[in-house]
C-alpha cells in the first residue's frame, strides 16, 4: 500500500463522515473545514494505530534520531544540548508511547471537535515538530560524510546514502516512507494546521462537552493500555515486519539475493567536486566517456534498476558462532521443529575487584667444585606483589527469571534449540552462558535484526525447517 492509496482511503472516509455529521447530525456549518478536521483526525488515528500495535518499533526509531542528534550538536555552538539526547535515548520507549497516544487522542479530538482552541494549537505544534524532524532527515541527504549539518557551505548534491535515518517511521512498519515523501506530507498537513489555528471557532463539535470529554478520557486510557499490551505483556497483535508467521526465511532470502544479483546499472551520475556540476549519462555512454570524469575531480554514483523483489531485513538474516563462523544455513537447514531463543539485549552490571598475588623470582647460581663437577643452586631473588583487575558480570535476577519458564518449556518439548543474542564481548557471552546453565552454545547476530524478528526480550520463535511457525512473548510461554 502506498501513501497515495492511504490518502485516498482517508479522504473518502472523511467525506462520508462529514456528510453524516452534516445531514444526519446537523452539526456542520462549514463543510470544508469539517472535512479537513475529519481528514486530519482520521489520518492521525490511522498513523497512530499502526504504531500503537508496535510501540517498540517507534522506540527503536526514536533511538536512531536521538543518537543522530547527539553527534549533530557535539562540537557546535549548541553542544550544551548534546548531553540531553543520550538520556532521551535511554527513555525512548516512554517517549514513544506518549507520542503515539497523544497523536491518536489528538486525531480523535479533531474528529469530535473537542476543546478546539487547545486542539488546534496542539495539532499545529505537533505537525510543525514532525515537519522539522522529517525536514532535517531529508536535508541530511545533502550533507557529505564527515561534514556537520550546520556546515552549510560544505553541503553537496543529494545522495540517499548520506542520510543516517532513512525512514521516518511515520506509519511504523506498515509502510516505509522516504524522508523526502514524509517531509512533503508534513508540509501539506501544515495547511489544515494553520487553518485550524486561526479558524478554530469555525470547527464542528459533535455531542456536548461532557460527552466529548468522557470519550476522550476513556479513549486515552484504552490507547495507553493497548500500547502497553503490545510489548509489555504480549507481542504486537499485527505483525507488519518481514519475519511474520508463515514466512520461509530460507526461500525468501534466496529470492531476494537472486533479485539483487539481477539489478542492472542504468546510468551514472557524476558531481564535480569543485563546481558542483552534475552530469548524468546512460551506462553505455559513460563506458565510452568515463576518462572525461576522473575520480580525483568527480564523485561517482550508480543509478540502478529496482530489484523485482525488494530488499528486506530477511536478506540480512545472518547468525554466527563466537568464532565468527556463519552458521545461518545450518540453522535454517535444521529438519523438523526447532526453536530460536532470542535475547535482544543482555541487562547486566559489572563489578571489578582488585586481586593481589605474590610472584617470586628465582636466581640460578652455578657452583663449580672442580673441573668435572658443576651444580646449579636456586635461590629466591625477589618477591613481587602483582595486582590484577577481575571483572564479574552480574545479570539482573528478574531477567534470568524470564528463562525459567522458557527453559522448562524447551526441556519438555525436547527439540533442537538455538540461543541467539546480539553481538557482545566474549566475556559477557561466556558469563551469560554460565548464568543460564545450558549445554547448547550461544550464537550472535546483529541487534537490529533480532529486534526486527521479535519484540520480546527474550523471545521464542518456533520454526519448521526455515519457516517461522509461531512466536511467543516471554510472558506467554507456558
Amino acid at each position: 500500500m502506498s501513501l497515495m492509496t492511504i490518502t485516498l482511503y482517508v479522504a473518502l472516509a472523511a467525506a462520508l463522515l462529514t456528510a453524516f455529521f452534516h445531514f444526519a447530525l446537523r452539526r456542520v456549518e462549514r463543510p470544508a473545514i469539517s472535512f479537513l478536521q475529519n481528514f486530519s483526525g482520521l489520518l492521525f488515528l490511522f498513523s497512530g494505530f499502526v504504531k500503537v500495535v508496535d510501540p517498540l518499533g517507534t522506540a527503536y526509531k526514536m533511538e536512531e534520531y536521538f543518537a543522530e542528534f547527539t553527534s549533530l550538536f557535539e562540537g557546535t555552538w549548541f553542544s550544551f544540548l548534546a548531553p540531553i539526547f543520550p538520556w532521551m535515548e535511554a527513555h525512548a520507549l516512554g517517549f514513544a508511547v506518549f507520542i503515539i497516544v497523544f497523536e491518536m487522542v489528538l486525531g480523535l479530538m479533531l474528529v469530535l471537535g473537542a476543546a478546539p482552541r487547545f486542539t488546534s494549537r496542539a495539532f499545529f505544534l505537533l505537525v510543525l515538530f514532525f515537519t522539522a524532524l522529517t525536514g532535517f532527515t531529508y536535508l541530511t541527504g545533502y550533507v557529505p560524510e564527515g561534514v556537520n549539518f550546520f556546515e552549510f557551505g560544505k553541503w553537496g548534491s543529494f545522495a540517499e546514502s548520506n542520510m543516517k535515518v532513512t525512514d521516518c517511521g511515520c506509519f511504523g512498519d506498515f509502510i516505509k516512507l522516504t524522508p523526502k515523501t514524509s517531509f512533503f506530507k508534513d508540509v501539506f498537513l501544515l495547511i489544515p494546521a494553520l487553518i485550524f489555528l486561526f479558524g478554530f471557532r469555525q470547527m464542528h463539535q459533535i455531542f456536548n462537552s461532557a460527552a466529548r470529554a468522557a470519550i476522550v478520557g476513556v479513549s486515552t486510557l484504552v490507547f495507553f493500555l493497548y500500547g502497553l499490551s503490545n510489548y509489555k505483556w504480549n507481542l504486537p497483535d499485527f505483525d507488519f515486519r518481514p519475519f511474520k508467521k508463515g514466512v520461509d526465511i530460507a526461500a525468501q532470502k534466496a529470492l531476494e539475493a537472486e533479485a539483487q544479483a539481477n539489478v542492472r546499472i542504468l546510468a551514472y551520475r557524476m558531481t564535480n567536486k569543485e563546481t558542483g556540476q552534475v552530469v548524468e549519462l546512460p551506462y553505455e555512454q559513460y563506458m565510452k566517456e568515463f576518462k572525461k570524469y576522473p575520480k580525483e575531480a568527480w564523485t561517482l554514483e550508480q543509478i540502478r534498476s529496482e530489484p523485482e523483489i525488494p530488499h528486506s531485513k530477511i536478506s540480512d538474516f545472518e547468525i554466527n558462532d563466537l568464532d565468527g563462523n556463519d552458521i545461518t544455513d545450518e540453522i535454517l537447514g535444521t529438519e523438523g521443529t526447532h526453536y530460536l531463543v532470542i535475547a535482544v539485549k543482555l541487562p547486566y552490571t559489572t563489578e571489578t575487584q582488585t586481586i593481589s598475588r605474590q610472584d617470586t623470582l628465582f636466581i640460578l647460581d652455578t657452583l663449580q667444585f672442580n673441573s668435572d663437577s658443576v651444580e646449579l643452586v636456586k635461590r629466591v631473588g625477589e618477591i613481587q606483589t602483582i595486582e590484577e583487575q577481575h571483572t564479574t558480570y552480574r545479570f539482573k535476577p528478574d531477567y534470568l527469571q524470564r528463562y525459567e519458564k522458557l527453559l522448562a518449556f524447551l526441556n519438555k518439548e525436547n527439540k533442537p534449540v538455538h540461543f541467539i543474542t546480539a553481538y557482545n564481548s566474549p566475556e559477557v557471552l561466556e558469563a551469560f552462558h554460565q548464568a543460564l546453565e545450558i549445554d547448547q552454545p550461544i550464537y550472535v547476530a546483529d541487534d537490529i535484526l533480532l529486534k526486527t524478528i521479535i519484540r520480546s526480550n527474550p523471545g521464542l520463535v518456533e520454526m519448521q525447517g526455515g519457516t517461522i511457525t509461531n512466536k511467543w512473548h516471554w510472558r506467554k510461554i507456558k
